[in-house]
């Protein structure tokens, strides 16, 4: 196969479902309405210990901006030595400066510490000022792969800026499309931008099992859009679908 499919998964269950459907790794967060964050330790291990395909684990350890402290620097490295130790495939994260652009010394930095696991400069790329300079900043800064949605919403969106970031970095860094990506879009999307690996979540909506539901009082969920009584897992015939789509281009 000469595509290459990445399905970010926030529970076990999800990725084994991802396994099944035959992607080819799993990016590993906890709190995707957040736009993912590192996962626990136990979640780390049980991934491990249940697939075969790789494991990808982001390294961000709260949600909202990608400008952070001396003491949230530290997290990352000490969550990255648990990766090392926990023999993933590879890491996920991204750190600007205040001004938005890439924060290349600290990056670099974290590559370094992440030897031999490759890194995967994630979406805070989305957020910085200026991409094409930010791209070589991230090439500089020694990471394998860029996760972007080509600095919109949904990569859906942003598939112009992406094809021309795709084509400036010359097969120096892989540039993996990924937000909003689904079996109505991503033979488009694979068109236009040329990219050989995309970064999605494949999901569907499965509703709780509980019989008993109390009302009028919310844990969190109701807060991020999501119902108490329902919650999100990877669906492994839109998963095997969408292969099937990027096989027959």
């Amino acid at each position: 196969m000469k595509f290459k499919l990445e399905i970010c998964t926030d529970n076990i269950e999800s990725a084994i479902v991802a396994q099944l459907a035959g992607a080819h790794r799993i990016e590993l967060c906890n709190d995707l309405p957040e736009g993912g964050t590192t996962p626990g330790y136990g979640t780390i291990v049980s991934a491990r210990n249940n697939l075969d395909i790789g494991i990808h684990v982001i390294i961000r350890p709260r949600g909202g901006d990608f400008l952070y402290s001396d003491s949230e620097y530290d997290i990352m490295k000490k969550d990255i030595d648990i990766c090392s130790k926990c023999k993933v495939d590879g890491i996920v994260l991204g750190i600007l400066r205040s001004d938005g652009s890439i924060d290349i010394e600290r990056t670099a930095k974290l590559v370094e510490f992440a030897h031999p696991m490759p890194v995967t400069f994630h979406r805070a790329f989305d957020m910085c000022s200026d991409p094409f300079q930010g791209l070589e900043d991230v090439i500089e800064a020694g990471a394998s792969r860029l996760l972007t949605s080509g600095q919109k919403d949904k990569a859906p969106e942003g598939a112009d800026l992406i094809r021309q970031l795709i084509q400036q970095a010359k097969d120096r860094i892989i540039i993996m499309p990924g937000s909003g990506i689904d079996d109505s879009n991503i033979e488009k999307i694979a068109r236009v931008t040329g990219a050989k690996e995309f970064h999605l979540t494949g999901r569907k909506i499965i509703d709780s099992k509980m019989i008993f539901r109390k009302q009028g009082i919310s844990m969190g969920g109701g807060v991020a859009g999501v119902p108490e009584f329902s919650r999100m897992v990877a669906d492994r015939e839109k998963i095997k679908r969408i292969i099937n789509i990027l096989n027959l281009i």
